[in-house]
């Protein structure tokens, strides 16, 4: 990263000169739109699926089970389908495997290429997506989405952690989510509009129009500057240091470009980076990069992004009801996202955790006690208005808690602690933990649901105070440290220190052996 403040060797911060100027602003803001396709992605499926023309389409079985609960039949199990599952889930193994080769893009090509890679490969998802006419075209649609997803999670991330000054570091990476936050809402403003078109093609356009975020982030990279980071990883030591004047706005930025340098050279003599990464040095990096992204998962949020209209149509609401109660909560996500966006920088990233893993274990319990209350376990029952309206409040509650936390710092803090000459392999391992976990509950969600009813909720609170705790003790505070400095918060960490301080075998090689961390 192009640095912000030094860390002196009595801890004190003293500040890089120079600050955050209007090109690293506007870089960063474009970038960011990378996230607008992952949240897009997020919020199309669910809604769909809860389109009855395109249930009777694609899943006509889906579509006789939930005529079937309609008639007093259980409510639990009517969306339970493998295929339906699939459908969703399918884009997120895809972008899994895009994440790993990703990596070899984004540090050879640069950032803003795998950035490119991603938008244009999402472009052709959505082609086929809103020209489908059967499940196969619809899931291979969903794949070329996913690796579109890939790319642009495994790079958009890093790229914002290293143009951004450390000061502000915090702010600029969470536009990513902020993106996400935003495509989420503007699917579901579409599929609650397009549900009402008459004639029932309105999920194609649903589908198709997830080619203007695409076309966005794709046409938008072309104009993309390089990081200073990625020019001196690949060799260009004077367009490193012209694109670090730019940037910071000085022509005074010797010590941050010696800083870069040194980065440089650590990251240039590392030509195995997937080996370098489990040395033992790397150890705690290695583990915030593999528990962080399976956590943000296990709170159970993307069983509310996913099939947020499917669930609440579950709870009896009706389609166009399910449809604006997924806005609803859209805009929490969005509202919420931004606290954490203007106060990352100024409280901190474990305090926005540790809070937001207490409101997200509250909401989980009292969403499960408000569905078993009325469901129990056989799953018939009629949910009077206000009773469901004090469902949607309690979501909310929940969406906020992960909104300004776990939602944004689940991509922020993987991406700022990984050292340079394994931060492209790092943040691919974060992408794949991630789509793996993604895809596994999207895909086990409704049938778990069909199975576990009210109890699967308190699953995903037991979950959460899992991952807080976790958060208490072993993840220290990152806000305004330097990302070429990151070394010294494992150093001063209690626990850390000692995979840190005794990183290095005699002959300077570390140790390879994964062994037991936690």
């Amino acid at each position: 990263m192009a640095g912000g403040a030094a860390v002196a060797p009595a801890g004190r911060r003293q500040d890089y000169p120079g600050g955050l100027t209007p090109f690293v602003f506007m870089a960063c803001l474009l970038a960011a739109t990378g996230g607008l396709i992952f949240g897009y992605d997020i919020g199309i499926s669910g809604g769909v699926t809860s389109m009855d023309p395109f249930l009777v389409r694609f899943f006509p079985s889906v579509y006789r089970k939930q005529a079937e609960a309609a008639d007093g039949g259980n409510q639990y199990c009517k969306f339970d389908s493998q295929l339906l599952t699939l459908f969703t889930s399918s884009l997120y193994v895809a972008a899994l495997v895009a994440s790993l080769f990703a990596a070899s893009v984004t540090r050879a090509a640069g950032r803003k290429w795998s950035i490119f890679y991603g938008g244009l490969t999402f472009l052709a998802g959505c082609v086929l997506n809103g020209t489908a006419m059967n499940v196969t075209m619809l899931i291979l649609g969903r794949v070329l989405l996913g690796i579109g997803v890939g790319f642009a999670n495994q790079s958009v991330p890093v790229y914002l952690s290293e143009m951004a000054p450390a000061r502000m570091r915090g702010m600029l990476n969470n536009s990513f989510q902020l993106m996400i936050t935003l495509g989420i809402l503007f699917v579901n403003l579409i599929n609650y509009g397009t549900d009402r078109i008459a004639g029932g093609w309105g999920w194609r356009l649903s589908l198709a129009l997830a080619a203007v975020p695409a076309a966005i982030i794709t046409i938008g990279s072309l104009f993309l500057p390089d990081t200073p980071n990625s020019l001196l990883e690949r060799g260009r030591s004077e367009e490193a240091r012209r694109m670090l004047r730019r940037v910071r706005g000085t022509d005074d930025v010797s010590a941050e470009y010696d800083d870069l340098v040194a980065a440089g050279d650590a990251s240039r003599a590392v030509s195995r980076p997937w080996r370098d990464i489990l040395r033992r040095k790397h150890r705690p990096q290695l583990v915030m990069a593999v528990a962080i992204p399976l956590f943000q998962q296990l709170t159970g949020i993307n069983v509310i992004m996913f099939y947020a209209p499917v669930l609440f149509k579950t709870l009896g609401f009706g389609g166009s009801a399910s449809l604006m109660s997924a806005v609803i909560t859209g805009l929490v996500n969005l509202a919420s996202t931004l606290v954490s966006v203007f106060t990352v920088d100024r409280v901190g990233r474990r305090a926005l955790l540790l809070e937001g893993g207490a409101q997200m274990l509250a909401g989980q319990v009292a969403v499960g006690a408000l569905i078993g209350a009325k469901f129990g376990w056989s799953g018939v029952a009629t949910i009077p208005a206000g009773y469901a309206a004090a469902v949607v409040v309690v979501m909310c509650a929940y969406v906020a808690g992960f909104a300004w936390s776990w939602g944004p710092l689940g991509w922020l803090v993987p991406s700022e602690v990984m050292p340079l000459e394994v931060r492209p392999a790092g943040q691919s391992i974060t992408v794949a933990v991630n789509m793996l976990m993604t895809f596994a509950v999207a895909q086990s969600f409704l049938p778990m649901l069909c199975r576990l009813k009210f109890v699967l909720f308190f699953f995903f609170a037991a979950c959460v105070v899992v991952m807080t705790l976790f958060v208490a003790f072993f993840l220290p505070e990152t806000k305004g440290v330097p990302i070429e400095d990151m070394a010294g918060i494992w150093k001063a960490h209690w626990y850390w220190k000692r995979f840190v301080d005794d990183g290095e075998d005699a002959d300077g090689r570390g140790d390879v052996e994964m062994g037991i961390v936690v």
